[in-house]
């Protein structure tokens, strides 16, 4: 629906009938425990007064629900990225980045739990590089752009939540790795390429823990498998749960290492059953009634049952292989925390690619045909990118004049 003055009372409607909905349906199903996450809409940072407005209500509610029913719970609120909208020499200045931080601000001020962002730093480029499938570009904006971006954004992102004693939860790789996933399952880059961007992306969200977000991490960054592996960290996953949202091909695998199992965001429309969000609770509570009774069986149970989630999915694609919790703690060995950021990112990417091929010549892998020569041709351009910073970076404005790199 439109987001305007005149629409805000219906929107708040919106939010009220569902946050009662699904606190309900918990309750039904003798589920005594849930994070609720607010994804703000651009307008709702765009005027950060509204953003608040809603965390306000969602926390009286929840609070309700704890008073009458005995409900505990958590908010967490996840800011959007205005920054891109910036001019200017710094991405972490001007309206934008002054309207992002004003709505971290309000929003952890009235209450939010734990604050979050899906962060977008050299995503223009990342955009024009990924159509084109060029590796330059990939690594320049995962490797160099995204973290030097990360760093400003969560010096002050982690300010802002202590301030209010908020817990700087961390960020999403979404609007980079996701965005490949999506293209991937449409037929317009190869599952390949989309595997690798997921494992490179680790280092721009890692930087967000290193300027002291602790977790639990973003649902759709599944890049927090390999920050668990490195860190410890709590993470959320999404997958089968979380098909109202998108498509993909990591339903039960992503599962295997989560801490807290979510659904995305739900369309709050009327189905035969309840409404969406309500509906969607019901599966997320029955899935983590499976997951809870494993553990209360003993480690036997709860292996074998990760056992099954993983082997479910892992033949069937590459983007399913690289979420498997092995292929996580092998990775973490090779990376160091003092790695450079770029450095990392090939270094991520090149462990992933090697990885995969190896699975798919011992038969554990499916590849389509058309997808193997992209092996050798990442292969390819992985073993020639520069390791030096300033040299990427003017490489990189020789295949893209148009962009400013110093404002992606």
């Amino acid at each position: 629906m439109t987001i305007n003055k005149q629409t805000w009372p219906e929107v708040i409607n919106q939010y009220e009938e569902m946050i009662s909905g699904v606190c309900r349906r918990a309750i039904d199903l003798h589920s005594n425990k849930l994070v609720v996450e607010f994804e703000l809409l651009p307008p709702m940072t765009e005027y950060p007064e509204w953003g608040a407005e809603i965390t306000t209500l969602l926390l009286e509610s929840l609070e309700q629900f704890n008073k009458n029913d005995g409900l505990k719970s958590a908010l967490r609120a996840t800011i959007i990225d205005l920054s891109e909208t910036d001019n200017g020499l710094s991405k972490r200045t001007g309206k934008g980045a002054e309207l992002t931080y004003k709505s971290a601000e309000l929003c952890c001020r009235e209450g939010a739990h734990l604050l979050s962002i899906e962060s977008t730093g050299g995503k223009k480029l990342h955009d024009q590089a990924l159509m084109m499938a060029d590796m330059k570009g990939i690594i320049c904006s995962l490797g160099v752009l995204a973290p030097a971006d990360m760093t400003i954004l969560w010096q002050q992102l982690v300010n802002i939540s202590s301030a209010s004693g908020a817990i700087p939860a961390g960020d999403s790789a979404c609007a980079f790795s996701n965005t490949a996933m999506v293209l991937a399952d449409k037929g317009m880059i190869p599952r390949i390429l989309a595997a690798v961007i997921r494992v490179g992306s680790l280092v721009r969200s890692l930087e967000s823990f290193k300027q002291g977000a602790i977790g639990p991490s973003k649902d759709c960054a599944y890049e927090g498998l390999y920050l668990k592996a490195m860190l410890g960290i709590p993470i959320s996953m999404e997958g089968k749960s979380s098909a109202c949202a998108h498509l993909s091909h990591i339903g039960n695998i992503a599962s295997a290492s989560c801490d807290l199992w979510s659904n995305e965001s739900i369309q709050n429309v009327h189905l035969l059953s309840g409404d969406a969000p309500v509906v969607s609770m019901e599966q997320l509570i029955y899935d983590c009634r499976l997951m809870n009774q494993s553990i209360k069986d003993g480690s036997a149970s709860q292996k074998k049952l990760q056992e099954w989630l993983v082997k479910s999915d892992i033949a069937f694609d590459p983007q399913a292989f690289v979420l498997n919790p092995q292929f996580a703690v092998d990775l973490a060995k090779v990376l160091s925390l003092d790695m450079d950021p770029l450095t990392m990112t090939i270094k991520a990417m090149d462990f992933a690619l090697k990885a995969i091929e190896n699975a798919y010549n011992c038969g554990d892998l499916n590849i389509v045909d058309t997808e193997l020569p992209w092996i050798d041709r990442i292969a390819a351009e992985l073993a020639v990118i520069s390791t030096d910073k300033s040299e990427l970076i003017e490489q990189v404005k020789g295949i893209y004049p148009d962009l400013d790199l110093s404002n992606n």
